[in-house]
C-alpha cells in the first residue's frame, strides 16, 4: 500500500467528511473515495463507518488508526530531522587530527564552530596522519586535518596554510645564543624531539640528513605538551612549528631554514560531504587564515 493511502485515511478520519478532507488534500472527491475503498481491499476490513452523517472510523479503523498514526508521526520527525540537519541546528561531524596542528588550532576553531552551531556534535580524534588515511578511506572519520603531502590519490587535499618549523629554545636561554645558527650547530644541542610517527620529526630528520649530520637526540617523545615542559625548564631544544610554541619558548634561526610544512584539510575523494562538513571547512579555511 501507499503512503497516500494512509494520509487519505487520516485526514477523512479527521475532518468526519470525504468532502472537507478532499478540499483539505487538494483532490477530487471521487479519488479520495476511491483510494480509501482501495486501501480497505488490501486490508481485508471496513475501516470507516459511512452510515451516519459524519463519516467515523469502525472499530477497526481506529486500531488501525491508533498504530499507523505513530509511524506517520515518526516519518514526519525523519522530514522535520532531515531540515534541521540542512539547516545546521543539529547534526554531527567525525574529525581526525594531527597532535601537532590540533594543539594549536582546534581550541579556537571548535570554540568559534560551537558559538555558530550549537547542536552540531564533534567527534575529535587525535592521531597520527598515518591514522588518519585509512580512516578516512574506511568511514570512520568525515575530515581530516593534517597535512598535504599525501600521494593517496583517493584522499582531496585542501591546502589551508604553510607551516613555519623552527628551532625552539627556554625564552629565559634565547639571548644566549648567536643570532643566526649553522645546521652544525643545530645539531650538537641537546635535542628533545618528537617520535618518527610525527611529520615534523620526519622534516627534522631530512634537514640533518642531507648536511649528512647526526643530531644529539637527547630525548624522544609523543607527547608535544611533555617536550614543551622540558624545553621551558631545561637547557634542551626543541624542533616544532612556531605556533605550537606557545609562551616561554623562543625560536632560534638557523641557516639554512627548516622546510615549511603544508597544513592541509583531509577528506575522502567523492565522499558525501554533509552540511555541518562543509561548514566546518569553510570555518577552518577561516581561523588557519588568521595565523601568522
Amino acid at each position: 500500500m501507499l503512503l497516500r493511502h494512509i494520509r487519505y485515511l487520516k485526514a477523512v478520519a479527521e475532518f468526519g467528511s470525504f468532502t472537507r478532507a478532499a478540499q483539505a488534500l487538494h483532490v477530487s472527491q471521487p479519488a479520495l473515495s476511491q483510494q480509501i475503498k482501495e486501501l480497505e481491499e488490501r486490508l481485508g476490513a471496513q475501516l470507516l463507518d459511512r452510515s451516519g452523517r459524519q463519516v467515523r472510523p469502525t472499530d477497526l479503523g481506529s486500531a488501525y488508526l491508533e498504530r499507523v498514526g505513530r509511524a506517520l508521526h515518526e516519518l514526519d520527525e525523519g522530514a522535520r530531522a532531515i531540515r534541521d540537519v540542512e539547516d545546521l541546528s543539529t547534526g554531527s561531524l567525525r574529525l581526525g587530527i594531527t597532535p601537532s596542528i590540533g594543539s594549536y588550532l582546534i581550541g579556537p576553531l571548535s570554540q568559534r564552530f560551537w558559538t555558530r552551531y550549537p547542536g552540531i556534535t564533534l567527534s575529535i580524534r587525535v592521531t597520527a596522519q598515518e591514522q588518519i588515511e585509512p580512516l578516512l578511506l574506511d568511514d570512520d572519520l568525515d575530515l581530516g586535518i593534517g597535512f598535504g603531502d599525501i600521494v593517496d590519490e583517493h584522499i582531496e587535499v585542501i591546502p589551508l596554510r604553510l607551516e613555519r618549523v623552527a628551532l625552539l629554545v627556554s625564552s629565559e636561554r634565547a639571548a644566549a645564543f648567536k643570532p643566526i645558527l649553522s645546521a652544525a650547530e643545530a645539531a650538537e644541542m641537546p635535542l628533545a624531539l618528537l617520535d618518527t610517527s610525527f611529520s615534523v620529526r620526519r622534516i627534522a630528520d631530512r634537514y640533518f640528513r642531507s648536511a649528512d649530520l647526526r643530531p644529539h637526540i637527547a630525548v624522544e617523545s609523543n607527547s608535544i605538551p611533555t617536550l614543551i615542559g622540558l624545553v621551558r625548564t631545561t637547557a634542551l631544544a626543541t624542533i616544532l612549528p612556531v605556533n605550537v610554541s606557545g609562551k616561554g619558548l623562543s625560536p632560534v634561526r638557523i641557516d639554512p631554514a627548516f622546510d615549511f610544512r603544508p597544513a592541509a584539510l583531509l577528506r575522502r575523494r567523492g565522499a558525501y560531504c554533509s552540511a555541518a562538513a562543509k561548514a566546518f571547512m569553510a570555518m577552518t579555511q577561516q581561523v588557519a587564515a588568521e595565523f601568522p
